[in-house]
């Protein structure tokens, strides 16, 4: 028997606990049926609650993916890295520059040292500049032109010392991770023109080889600014496929040129894929082209749909691929003007035909350095016939088929001679 009472003193114990909590409850919510007042509680919960951080995110301190994606949506950048917003949320918010910590600090002012010296090398040779300016073109060797060539060069030299000024300023790069750098200083052209070439560059280069657009459209090409293709808010990457009822309309450029100065450059989409039945083979068509389009290195913003009629030559053109041919790359190149000297819209358009226009004549006639290059592709697809029929180009009702090859003489099968 004192095992029995052993064993069942847990079970009793607990079963005296809930019923002494249950007890509880209930004498409290009689004892509030009696009161007038609301507890401190409820009213609490009637106050009405801040928005989360998942509702309204701080575009400084979000480091989720689907809430950056949520501020682009919204028409808001994250600033910085996703790195550097994530370490954020758990800072104390102290400014950059003032980071408690001795060796920081010091590494900073060791920093500051080296730039004062730059900037003394930099105002003398600026002084250098303006004695040469003041001296007579007759006193240097050379003349006038060799004056004006050292001239350039020690401006260029200028320019070299501005970037090894600030490569090392933590502020600097700070500001460029951000988004925030200013591209009339060259130090941030120069971050910008290195993060480019670090894997945009590389990417459009192997595009634009891989798929035989160079030498196909132009024999050869070195692309020196950044281009940027936009289909509404879709950023296009280079040879993306992009539906015929996506690139009806027409697109938007963003052209980043890393020089300072402004540029007069000539834009052309060219398609090399129209396929010719009769010659078996295929040709050229210019889906847009227009001339002495102003572009710089804080300009970067190309809006085709407004340009004025002195500007375009041929207007755009879907671009569209007819059932059973392969699927159509469609270039787009950005060529500098010689000398930065305007183009006659007449002249360019005498000998500008949409079909069959081949760029290298155009690159030869009128001397124009190709400095940038895109690429997308465009198939038949279910948008196609729709957009065609709107539009009104022929061959809704054509449909391309592999010819059937014939086997050769002693490969045919003939049943009759089989023994």
């Amino acid at each position: 028997m004192a095992h029995c009472e052993l064993a069942m003193r847990p079970l009793s114990q607990c079963l005296r606990q809930t019923y002494r909590r249950s007890f509880a409850v209930v004498q409290l919510q009689s004892s509030r049926t009696l009161t007038s007042t609301t507890p401190a509680q409820e009213e609490a919960q009637a106050e009405p609650a801040s928005p989360s951080f998942s509702q309204t995110p701080n575009p400084e301190l979000v480091s989720s993916p689907r809430l950056e994606r949520k501020l682009m949506r919204a028409g808001i950048s994250p600033i910085g890295s996703r790195r550097r917003r994530a370490a954020l949320q758990g800072s104390a918010n102290i400014p950059f520059e003032q980071l408690p910590y001795q060796c920081f600090q010091e590494a900073r002012n060791v920093l500051m040292e080296d730039r004062e010296a730059k900037v003394k090398l930099i105002e003398a040779e600026r002084a250098k500049i303006a004695k040469l300016r003041a001296t007579d073109a007759s006193e240097v060797t050379g003349g006038e032109d060799m004056k004006q060539k050292r001239l350039k060069s020690m401006e260029n030299r200028i320019e070299v010392m501005k970037i090894y000024a600030d490569i090392n300023d933590p502020m600097v790069k700070k500001r460029f991770e951000d988004g925030l750098g200013d591209m009339n200083r060259p130090i941030y052209r120069y971050l910008a023109n290195r993060k480019w070439r670090e894997y945009r560059r590389p990417v459009l280069v192997q595009r634009i080889t891989q798929m035989n657009v160079v030498p196909d459209v132009l024999p050869h090409a070195d692309p020196t600014v950044d281009v940027k293709l936009y289909f509404g808010r879709r950023d296009i990457h280079p040879g993306d496929f992009v539906t015929t009822r996506v690139s009806a309309d027409m697109p938007r450029l963003g052209i980043q040129s890393f020089e300072k100065g402004e540029k007069l450059v000539t834009i052309a989409f060219i398609d090399p894929d129209v396929p010719n039945a009769e010659a078996d083979g295929f040709d050229y068509r210019c889906n847009f082209l227009a001339i002495n389009i102003p572009i710089s290195h804080v300009s970067t913003y190309v809006a085709l749909d407004k340009l004025s009629e002195s500007q375009v030559v041929l207007p755009w053109y879907p671009p569209y691929a007819l059932k059973g041919s392969p699927y159509h790359r469609v270039s787009v190149f950005i060529m500098e003007q010689k000398d930065q000297a305007p183009l006659d819209r007449d002249a360019v358009a005498a000998k500008a035909e949409r079909e069959g226009l081949r760029l290298r004549s155009l690159e030869t006639r009128h001397q124009l350095k190709p400095i940038g290059a895109h690429l997308f592709r465009t198939k038949w697809d279910e948008t196609t016939e729709a957009v065609m029929n709107e539009r009104g180009i022929e061959g809704v009702d054509v449909e391309f088929r592999r010819k059937r090859v014939e086997p050769l003489p002693y490969k045919r099968r003939n049943p009759s001679s089989f023994r």
